[in-house]
């Protein structure tokens, strides 16, 4: 089968022989139908976690026809994988269960492929409302909700700050917008941040921030995608404040230790979220990510499309497969 893969040698390139994959008793075969590119597929290729095989975890697909439990359901699915066994499994969602894989991330074949084997408890419906634009979008919009978990419940009304008006702070504050949080988006392209403006996000250009920002926001989410980020986030964060973290990047990114032990800041990192809730917001109608989408690509055409993935300011692209 055809499937965009990091060889031996950490090169990207189109297999149109890879092998099938084959699945267990508890997994389905899912036939992929649209997946898309994120940051982090684009961090793997640059070395980050020394991942090989085959790239990709965000996919609408359906189920084979001949799997004995969901015949022909079409599905998105939690990328974590754990062993089912252990507390972090038994007792919450598996995510840091300590033997998990994660698809095209850690150990496990992701979906940039004509098919993928899941496991079936990793897999939600899509409901027939959400149509296979929205549906890919399922994984990103999980980790952006996620940030809502962070979240003091009884301060509804104080503002997130969102540092970054790529793909994933756009996604984030589009998100947290929808969720009826009051958010602003920080960047420095305008054009992007019209996208966020758009939903009702307040914005601004980070480079005219006033000295007096420093310090000023009880919350930031740090989703630049760049090593330097986390230091934009630490000056505005305000004294005994919280700063989410986003990013993950293969290069090393410096910290200033001291800023955050005297200003009594909490970090805190923040991964994958729960894709049913995701699947739902997008099943109400009030979360809308195609502003996003920069262009569609076939994956006969991956390569290039994970080019135009690369170019600096480009948002969303999407892998259409057959």
């Amino acid at each position: 089968m055809r499937a965009l893969i990091l060889d031996a040698d950490g090169r990207l390139c189109l297999a149109t022989d890879h092998p099938e994959p084959t699945p267990t008793k508890t997994e389905a075969l899912i036939h992929v139908k649209r997946a898309g590119i994120c940051d982090t597929d684009l961090q793997l290729a640059r070395g980050y976690a020394g991942f090989r095989g085959v790239l990709g975890h965000e996919f609408v697909g359906v189920v084979d026809a001949a799997d004995p439990e969901r015949p022909g359901e079409r599905v998105v699915a939690d990328i974590n994988i754990g062993c089912g066994r252990c507390s972090a499994c038994t007792g919450s969602d598996g995510h840091h269960c300590l033997v998990r894989t994660t698809l095209g991330i850690r150990d496990r074949p992701g979906c940039f492929a004509e098919r993928v084997a899941i496991p079936r408890r990793n897999l939600v419906r899509v409901p027939d409302s959400v149509d296979d634009v929205l549906a890919v979008f399922a994984e990103p919009l999980a980790a952006a909700l996620h940030v809502l978990d962070e979240l003091d419940p009884e301060r509804i009304h104080e503002r997130v700050d969102v540092l970054g008006d790529g793909k994933l702070g756009l996604l984030i504050s589009l998100a947290l917008a929808a969720s009826g949080r009051p958010v602003r988006t920080i960047g420095h392209h305008r054009a992007k941040l019209e996208i966020a403006a758009a939903a009702g996000v307040s914005t601004a250009l980070e480079h005219e921030l006033a000295p007096s920002e420093q310090r000023s926001a009880a919350v930031v989410v740090e989703a630049t995608g760049h090593p330097d980020g986390l230091a934009r986030a630490l000056w505005l964060a305000q004294p005994r404040g919280l700063v989410i973290l986003k990013t993950t990047t293969a290069a090393p990114t410096p910290i200033d230790l001291a800023a955050i032990v005297v200003n009594e800041l909490r970090l805190v990192g923040s991964r994958c979220g729960d894709m049913r809730r995701a699947m739902d917001l997008l099943a109400q109608g009030r979360f809308d990510p195609r502003p996003l989408i920069a262009a569609t690509h076939s994956l006969a055409r991956a390569p290039a499309a994970f080019e135009q993935a690369r170019q600096r300011g480009v948002l969303k692209v999407l892998l259409e497969v057959p």
